[in-house]
């Protein structure tokens, strides 16, 4: 019996609502997700479109929200590698509400979807990701990064003694990455109006149906919140180009 391969997602949902009010003046005039990387003269947005591209997406929505206007007109002339489609909430709806809006209209309803914050700048293999989600029968994976932790940190023995300075470490702990892996199933169990962070997620987490993916080592995984962010980001790409 042959066993047919499992079908990585090829939809996605982009999340680029956000104000980015720690960004201004880049936001004066732009939503968030239209910030543009320092030196790539494409912004955030375009830069996921292409990598959601390159992992096999073929059709992506995009939710907007502050100067709704702003990037669906950037959308609407930019040549782009996959379809899209906009939606706008009309209303606040929250964070599980407003993922659970945009679903509804992905092309394919009952297939498996990404889903990423409108405000990272990341790379890592996707379709590796959706594997781990098959394996574990999740409902919902999400990914998981460790961030540099922004100040230096002082490492001491059991007697108090100083024994190094680390400039920005790796934090110890694991936090979520703003990008996810859904089943099909997963849009019904979002709420109407709503945060799913406080809903949807701890019940699956109880059930044992929520997963979390840690990001391969190496993978490069960036949240633009602050100038410092866009700064670091143009550091880092050309550290990536020498």
């Amino acid at each position: 019996m042959t066993v047919a391969p499992y079908p990585y997602p090829t939809q996605a949902v982009v999340l680029a609502g956000g104000q980015g009010s720690r960004l201004r003046p880049f936001t004066d005039d732009r939503p968030k997700p239209m910030v543009e990387i320092p030196g790539t003269g494409t912004p955030i947005i375009g830069h996921q479109l292409t990598w959601l591209a390159s992992e096999g997406v073929t059709d992506a929505v995009v939710s907007c929200g502050h100067l709704a206007h702003v990037l669906q007109e950037w959308l609407a002339g930019a040549e782009l590698p996959l379809n899209v489609t906009t939606v706008v909430e009309t209303e606040p709806l929250g964070r599980g509400g407003g993922l659970k809006y945009a679903a509804a209209s992905l092309p394919r309803p009952d297939e498996p979807w990404y889903a990423t914050n409108g405000d990272i700048w990341t790379r890592f293999p996707l379709t590796e990701m959706a594997a781990f989600h098959l394996e574990r029968g999740a409902e919902a994976t999400l990914a998981l990064a460790r961030p540099r932790i922004p100040w230096g940190v002082v490492e001491t023995d059991e007697f108090g003694h100083v024994l190094d300075f680390i400039e920005a470490p790796p934090s110890p702990y694991l936090i979520n990455a703003g990008v996810y892996v859904f089943s099909a199933a997963f849009t019904a169990l979002l709420p109407d109006r709503g945060d799913h962070e406080r809903t949807t997620f701890p019940r699956l987490a109880r059930e044992r149906r929520l997963a979390g993916y840690p990001l391969p080592h190496g993978s490069y995984w960036r949240a633009i919140d602050t100038t410092k962010d866009l700064a670091e980001a143009a550091k880092e790409l050309g550290a990536t180009k020498s």
